[in-house]
């Protein structure tokens, strides 16, 4: 039996209560679907009203964004998100510390930090390991984060290029009836890439290092032949690689090189009977040293929180349908 508690915070001032409430009471509405609580604020007072545990949880979650708000953090949505994910998953005292360093400074001059304790463990894995994997669903931040670490790598000095790659596979269009060559045809599939670029760097630096070569986006197909020697390599959408094309990249690894491999396992797009390059990296590399894997979830999804309900009911249904496949 659960239960039903009512508990108080105290703002210490109007600066505050104004960050963590939110346009409109936009925050409090997203701490109260997150963990299934009431909020309602009376002048300096927040009271917090439903099961104990949950309560718990939003007063953990209303302390660590104030401690933020004390600290001149302009809380997002994002933010709230993931302090409500990381209460969830007990790991809410790693919270504020993630603010503490900036990867680096977008376009715009804004800090990119990480957002919640999987990017946290993904970033470390990134600096302690030659090559790292992120697996996970999509709005966990992988590429993003990627192109944050390659951008900051050549800014420090520590390659002298960055190349991206993803293999040529459709999601339900056919690349054949596409203009151009392959790289053309791909292109709008690498936006993602261009984004992540745009907003780190801006539109017009990106070309500029593109056209120096300096940052290399290519079809997985052109990396065949080569080993790239001082580069930051990211290949994104490494679930649609079969395995032959997973060893062909990850032997393109070279002397003073980082090389990132992300992809989203429940959403490979090869024909059926194609077994994925990145579900057999998983198991054959396991154990290698200086390669690390780094598994996201639904709970590490940093936009908005119907995308994270979204992928459990996704993956719950699918777990079901397999169930129910084997018992036919």
């Amino acid at each position: 039996m659960t239960v039903q508690v009512e508990e108080n915070y105290h703002f210490e001032n109007a600066e505050q209560e104004i960050g963590l409430v939110g346009p409109q009471d936009s925050h409090l509405r997203l701490i109260e679907d997150g963990l299934t609580v009431s909020l309602s604020v009376l002048g300096s007072q927040l009271t917090i009203k439903g099961d104990e545990e949950q309560v718990s949880q939003a007063k953990a979650v209303i302390s660590a964004l104030t401690s933020l708000i004390k600290r001149g953090v302009k809380i997002s949505p994002a933010d709230i998100i993931s302090a409500i994910n990381m209460a969830k998953r007990g790991t809410i005292e790693y919270f504020e510390d993630m603010y503490t360093e900036t990867l680096l400074r977008d376009a715009k001059g804004h800090p990119v930090r990480v957002k919640n304790y999987g990017q946290r463990r993904y970033i470390h894995a990134i600096r302690q390991n030659d090559v790292t994997f992120g697996i996970g669903p999509a709005g966990t931040g992988k590429t993003y984060l990627a192109v944050v670490m390659a951008v900051a790598s050549l800014k420090r000095g520590d390659v002298d290029r960055i190349v991206i790659t993803r293999p040529a596979v459709e999601a339900g269009e056919s690349l054949g009836f596409l203009p151009g060559d392959l790289k053309e045809k791909v292109d709008p599939y690498l936006r993602p890439i261009y984004d992540a670029l745009y907003a780190i760097l801006g539109k017009e630096h990106t070309e500029r290092l593109m056209d120096r070569e300096t940052i290399e986006i290519a079809p997985l197909a052109y990396m065949r032949g080569r080993t790239l020697d001082s580069a930051f390599i990211i290949l994104d959408e490494a679930q649609n690689t079969t395995p032959q094309q997973m060893k062909m990249f990850l032997t393109r690894f070279g002397f003073g090189s980082k090389m990132l491999v992300n992809g989203d396992i429940s959403q490979i797009d090869l024909p059926s009977h194609t077994k994925s390059g990145l579900i057999q990296a998983q198991h054959i590399l396991k154990d290698v040293n200086h390669i690390a894997f780094i598994n996201f979830n639904a709970d590490d999804v940093v936009r908005h929180p119907v995308v994270g309900a979204i992928i459990n009911a996704y993956d719950s249904y699918d777990t079901k349908d397999i169930e129910k496949t084997e018992k036919d």
